[in-house]
């Protein structure tokens, strides 16, 4: 993005996935936890400057 900033795109598992964070992790309650396919994170770590 033009800040710096990274938006991602994927599917939305925070219901599912919080209670497993380790104990110093947290989600606030305007963050999300997306998940993406590592297909997806190899591919965009070329485009990444």
């Amino acid at each position: 993005m033009a800040d710096g900033n990274f938006a991602v795109v994927g599917t939305n598992r925070t219901d599912e996935l919080r209670d497993q964070l380790p104990p110093d992790a947290g989600v606030a309650p305007y963050e999300s936890i997306v998940v993406i396919t590592r297909e997806t994170l190899l591919a965009a770590a070329n485009d990444l400057p």
